[in-house]
């Protein structure tokens, strides 16, 4: 190329989007020492962290934005202008939630975010997406920040997508099981390795690849773990209907090195705001390029993640005597995953909504979800605590998996319900024990009563 290739040893970071992804990126890379200027449109987001609050639940998060603020290294704006003068290495951290009336992703956010910062760099420097997007996306955007850009294409765009797991964030972001690059030359690559280099230096594998396949990356894991989990939930239904136990299933498959244990959870299914919309924006891309085909088996993934969540509610109906109209529900979670406060297409206050449209007085606790829950359904109820919940409840439905939850005295709990009745979403709670309590227990793909002795009887 002709512009200058020069990359610098120690790149000045700019993290475009403060929400989840952007704000875990850009305080976890100013710990690495890196000089770090975080953007967001959002006043709010930007006064919140610029004051050491993180406006999500992240365990360890808060911690590492105190420290990155008192460094020095890390600060906030509103300004394209300034993180564009700012940044030799820039990351697009901004969503794309699902289209309205459609499975395709929303892309106004990523245009937005490269549109206005591409056309006001005026020398060279390295716009990354991360950004979970459709194949094509970076050709496009480079296309976009050559035509917009003063420095014309002496910008150039990269792919890096992120792999986080909400609650484990931090651990993900500073020591990931691997980093890709997607990359059209060497400037950008080398760049990628400067701006990464504490990761690297400890060994994290990388993948160095073309622009398409790093996009590609994204959507095919997500695609994997959605067709793992549904798979066993697939063979939960077969169970239901045999009377065999999907989770001495689900052990006895994992011991195979070839299928292994992680993710081969029955339960209530997959939530959040990346599995559900990203399998079906996959899906919606393949068609667009003839290809759908190939990935129609994600329609069936889905179909069978949802239906987890009607089943659910059947076994809910099911221990109440056949009808929710008036049944007093303790709905133990909210958030689509323990430590998390997000509750974006959350199975655990889906099946709380169905519920209530069924007529159910549902008394909703979860640790740290709750405000977010309240803002989404505004018309359930919401304990302050455990106990709180459970008071008088008819029937106690375990939907997220917290430690609180898991760890709950089946004897405790039963002093305070009307009814001994538990269906548990997640595969949580000790079964025996509950069953030892006298509890009524259920669970998605197991028999309603025990047929597994667990006691050795002596020979003869």
């Amino acid at each position: 190329m002709s512009h200058d290739t020069t990359v610098t040893a120690r790149p000045r970071l700019t993290v475009i989007g403060t929400g989840y992804l952007g704000a875990t990126h850009a305080i976890c890379m100013a710990t690495l020492g890196f000089e770090v200027l975080g953007l967001d449109v959002s006043e709010e987001k930007v006064e919140a962290l610029a004051s050491g609050r993180v406006p999500f639940f992240e365990p360890g998060l808060p911690e590492k934005l105190r420290a990155a603020l008192d460094s020095g290294r890390l600060r906030f704006t509103t300004s394209f202008a300034e993180a564009a003068e700012f940044g030799d290495v820039h990351f697009v951290c901004v969503g794309t939630p699902q289209q309205a009336g459609s499975a395709a992703a929303d892309m106004q956010y990523v245009d937005s975010a490269f549109t206005e910062l591409a056309s006001r760099i005026t020398r060279p420097a390295l716009i990354v997406g991360k950004s979970t997007v459709p194949i094509g996306t970076a050709a496009r955007m480079a296309t976009l920040v050559r035509e917009v850009s003063p420095a014309g294409d002496a910008v150039e765009v990269a792919w890096n997508p992120e792999f986080l797991r909400e609650g484990f964030a931090v651990q993900d972001t500073l020591h990931p099981d691997r980093l890709v690059f997607g990359v059209s030359s060497a400037y950008a690559e080398h760049s990628l390795r400067a701006a990464f280099a504490p990761i690297l230096d400890a060994g994290t594998p990388l993948v160095v690849a073309d622009t398409a396949t790093a996009e590609l990356v994204k959507a095919a894991a997500n695609s994997f773990l959605a067709t793992k989990i549904s798979y066993i939930n697939a063979m939960a239904e077969i169970c239901e209907q045999t009377g065999a136990d999907v989770t001495l299933l689900a052990e006895a498959l994992g011991y195979d090195d070839r299928i292994g244990s992680r993710f081969l959870r029955p339960g209530l299914g997959f939530g959040g705001g990346c599995l559900p919309k990203d399998i079906r924006a996959f899906r919606y891309r393949a068609d667009e390029l003839g290809v759908g085909h190939a990935v129609a088996f994600l329609d069936e993934i889905d179909q069978i993640n949802l239906r987890r969540r009607s089943r659910t509610v059947d076994l809910v109906r099911e221990l109440a005597g056949g009808s929710l109209e008036g049944v007093r529900v303790a709905a133990l979670g909210a958030a689509f995953k323990p430590d998390s406060d997000d509750v974006r297409d959350a199975p655990a206050l889906d099946v709380s909504r169905m519920m209530y449209l069924e007529g159910a007085i549902v008394s909703v606790y979860d640790p740290e979800a709750s405000a977010n829950a309240h803002k989404v359904y505004p018309d359930l109820d919401y304990a302050d605590s455990l106990a709180e919940a459970l008071d008088g409840a008819d029937v106690v439905v375990l939907l997220t998996e917290w430690n609180e939850f898991r760890t709950m005295s089946p004897v405790a709990a039963g002093q305070l319900v009307a009814h001994r009745r538990v269906v548990d979403g997640r595969h949580a709670l000790d079964a025996d024990a509950f069953r030892a309590a006298n509890w009524e227990y259920r669970a998605l793909g197991r028999p309603a009563v025990a047929t597994v002795q667990t006691t050795l009887e002596p020979a003869g």
